[in-house]
């Protein structure tokens, strides 16, 4: 377009691609900002009385339909239980930071700090950005030594921080995402990851059994295809309005949100995935799902996450895990055996 109401830069500080459909955008934003304005007053009236956060269905039927932005970082730390656990230990960040380091450990996160968000110009072209994001990143790496540091948690804790403004609050949300809501995905066997890509492969061949059957065939691992799904929760993935209003849910609801964003973008698709003949097609589809128009229109896009897939109990997701769990020890011991 030759002119736009939106600059190439988004809030979060994001360079939009050279090929951004501007139009269309403008015609999503038209609607959405209405939309965003009548969430962003029913918050602030909660917020206003001094209602509880708490848990509660209201509270669930608001997260899902958004929550504004500058309501977020108090919003995702009372929902998931990151308020708590700060209650409990309130010097623990800057006892972290005080702390003695462990200099491989400073420098690995060093190595990843310009790697983090390349085409965002907060951590581009500023120092504060990076060190606030090291100071993060080393807190936590001390704190859980089971994890430390791995590839993945600089994506994580950096939109966290982009979001919130807040390194500590970025942490407390970065240790409640990493203990709680994806229990060993961060470990160096990374066991989690493995499990819960096992059990998406699954839930794809129960509802979806030939796109199941049409991925098997071409040879196409599941870990090749939602590796970074998982591992960066769609960030760097979808695009960033519609990635928190994931986060919304994936902070209240747990990591189902996750298998629920990943089988509404194979449903949506099925007959372009179907439609493949080879390996390299086929992975290339793939990567297209998730610039899927709908993508863009977060809204709709995160009402859809609800219906598409189905029933989704956390009982079905549990018993998914378990047995991927000991079929994998059964696989080990064979392999062990021989």
């Amino acid at each position: 377009m030759a002119s736009s109401y939106f600059s190439n830069v988004d809030e979060y500080g994001f360079e939009r691609p050279q090929n951004f459909d501007y139009q269309t955008y403008e015609e999503f934003m038209s609607e959405y900002l209405k939309v965003l304005a009548k969430r962003a007053q029913r918050w602030a009236r909660i917020i206003a009385a001094g209602k509880s956060l708490q848990r509660s269905i209201t509270i669930k039927r608001y997260v899902r339909k958004g929550i504004p932005g500058v309501y977020r970082g108090a919003v995702w730390m009372t929902v998931s239980g990151a308020e708590e656990l700060r209650t409990a230990s309130p010097e623990l960040y800057q006892i972290l930071l005080d702390g003695q380091h462990r200099r491989d450990v400073a420098e690995i996160i060093k190595t990843d700090l310009p790697r983090t968000f390349p085409d965002n110009i907060f951590y581009n072209n500023t120092e504060n950005q990076q060190h606030q994001l090291y100071n993060v990143l080393l807190a936590f790496a001390h704190q859980n030594q089971t994890v430390g540091y791995c590839q993945g948690l600089n994506y994580i804790a950096g939109l966290l921080l982009l979001v919130t403004k807040s390194e500590e609050t970025a942490f407390w949300l970065l240790k409640i995402l990493i203990e709680k809501t994806l229990p060993e995905y961060y470990t160096p066997t990374m066991d989690g990851l493995l499990t819960d890509i096992e059990v998406l492969s699954e839930l794809v061949r129960i509802k979806m059994p030939d796109v199941h059957q049409h991925v098997t065939n071409l040879g196409l691992p599941w870990a090749v295809i939602t590796t970074k799904w998982f591992i960066c929760l769609f960030a760097e993935v979808l695009p960033i309005e519609t990635t928190l209003r994931i986060w919304d849910c994936l902070f209240y609801e747990g990591s189902k949100i996750i298998f629920r964003v990943a089988l509404t973008l194979i449903k949506r698709n099925r007959e372009n995935l179907l439609s493949c003949r080879d390996f390299t097609a086929l992975a290339e589809c793939f990567k297209e799902i998730t610039r899927d128009s709908i993508v863009v229109q977060c809204h709709e896009f995160m009402q859809s996450i609800f219906k598409v897939p189905g029933s989704l109990p956390a009982s079905t997701i549990a018993k998914l895990r378990t047995k991927a769990i000991q079929q994998r020890a059964e696989e080990n011991q064979t392999k062990t055996v021989r």
